[in-house]
């Protein structure tokens, strides 16, 4: 179910069935990150890490052609007290660990510019697509500050350590298709081609069994963080959650009558 909310920063739609499109909706300041949107994000993720209810899948993407997300804003910075910058960076760190912990997956469509915490965000997410020319940066060493909404773990963790030092302590934009080359971004395609191809991977997801695709998820995530054995041993438990599902059943029978599942994520 789609939020009935309305808010601030945020704009919300169901393309299709179980797929939650969400638009960063400050366009007139390339989608900066603001406290309100932070406090919006946190929201809607925090409550799914452990009620996701009937979506299976959210793309996360920019509004307007320009910017993704440009990063925090920091004219709303500017003059901030010391108490006031980390009680707002407690805000978006909630927020980011929580688009993290989703068991839903959820797909970064990147429309143009992902800076600082917008790239952050991107990173965040299980998936990224991106339009040819949209540029990529961590610079947040370049004002006196670093990453800190999971980009000095996430980064590294898809493009190597010494790629990640030189992006970060460089503070040094990459492109699409860099960040393509470097097993960062999935695919870059076309402006027009983007939501049209990512809404289509999401239907994809959302059509499959939405407890295997969580089980999944959540094996893939948690046996990188660990060695192979205990990985083995949670894809175990995690495999034994799904045989007394009814999609267990539906999915061989289906297959048997030689026609399309009709999964219920039960």
């Amino acid at each position: 179910m789609i939020s009935p909310k309305i808010y601030e920063t945020l704009r919300l739609s169901q393309p299709s069935p179980h797929v939650l499109l969400i638009e960063l909706n400050r366009p007139e300041v390339r989608n900066a990150l603001n406290t309100q949107m932070g406090i919006d994000l946190r929201d809607i993720f925090g409550p799914l890490v452990f009620t996701p209810g009937d979506l299976r899948c959210i793309v996360i993407t920019g509004n307007g052609d320009k910017a993704f997300c440009s990063g925090g804003d920091l004219k709303q910075r500017h003059g901030m007290t010391d108490t006031d910058w980390r009680l707002q960076h407690a805000i978006f760190e909630e927020a980011y660990y929580a688009v993290m912990d989703c068991p839903i997956p959820v797909i970064a469509a990147v429309n143009g510019v992902a800076y600082a915490g917008g790239c952050e965000l991107a990173l965040a997410c299980d998936f990224i697509y991106a339009v040819s020319g949209a540029r990529f940066a961590l610079t947040e060493v370049s004002i006196g500050i670093m990453p800190g909404g999971g980009g000095t773990q996430n980064l590294p963790r898809a493009v190597g350590e010494r790629r990640a030092k030189e992006l970060i302590l460089a503070a040094q934009p990459f492109t699409a298709e860099q960040a393509e080359q470097w097993g960062m971004v999935n695919g870059v395609v076309p402006f027009a081609e983007l939501m049209p191809k990512v809404l289509a991977i999401a239907q994809r997801l959302a059509d499959n069994a939405p407890i295997s695709v969580r089980q999944a998820k959540k094996s893939i995530h948690q046996g990188l963080q660990t060695d192979l054995k205990t990985g083995l041993y949670f894809e175990v438990q995690a495999y034994d959650r799904m045989i007394s599902t009814e999609d267990r059943l539906e999915g061989i029978r289906a297959f048997n009558e030689k026609r399309k599942p009709i999964f219920k994520g039960r």
